[in-house]
């Protein structure tokens, strides 16, 4: 049996429910939901799973701050003996247009405090990412810091769902892609 975790960043709170930062928590819920699966809640992080043909996906959302992300990555990681390359961080990405959605192995973490933390937890920057564009605040207007935590506008909005269905996807398609790698690698 293999595990994956795929983690999906945010901040924890009402205040944080729908802001940009928080797409990893709203990516989640909906995977989660597809799965026919609910997430408990355990002291600082909640976590579901989802058995696919005996392998364990494990979703987990952690529920201290951004830059505290680190924390349960690690414990569940240790827990479930999960390799970085068994590992898909769902952030957002100020670096990528609204509406663009990219898959990326390792490299750096482009000041996304969430990431710098599991970095430093795993020791690794090796595990994948799926990065949800969320865009950049106009050149002389707000800071990126706080443009991340603002809520997304009416015409992005409008488009979350169909862009969180196409997350969703690529993160079924990522689990699908690494089992078949598994199996090649423990064949040979």
């Amino acid at each position: 049996m293999n595990h994956f975790l795929v983690v999906g960043l945010g901040n924890p709170g009402e205040k944080y429910k729908n802001t940009r930062h928080n797409i990893g928590f709203m990516i989640l819920d909906v995977l989660a939901n597809q799965f026919g699966v609910t997430f408990k809640d355990v002291k600082k992080y909640a976590e579901a799973t989802h058995t696919w043909e005996g392998d364990k996906i494990h979703l987990l959302k952690p529920l201290e701050f951004m830059n505290l992300s680190g924390k349960s990555t690690q414990t569940l990681a240790n827990l479930y003996k999960i390799p970085p390359s068994q590992i898909l961080v769902v952030q957002d990405e100020v670096d990528l247009p609204f509406g663009k959605i990219k898959n990326k192995i390792g490299g750096g973490t482009a000041g996304h405090n969430g990431l710098k933390d599991i970095v430093a937890k795993l020791g690794s920057q090796d595990f994948h990412r799926l990065r949800f564009g969320v865009g950049k605040p106009e050149k002389g207007g707000m800071e990126v810091a706080d443009f991340v935590l603002q809520n997304f506008n009416a015409e992005e909005h409008s488009q979350l769902p169909t862009l969180i269905g196409e997350s969703v996807s690529k993160i079924e398609e990522w689990v699908k892609t690494n089992r078949i790698l598994i199996q090649k690698e423990s064949k040979s």
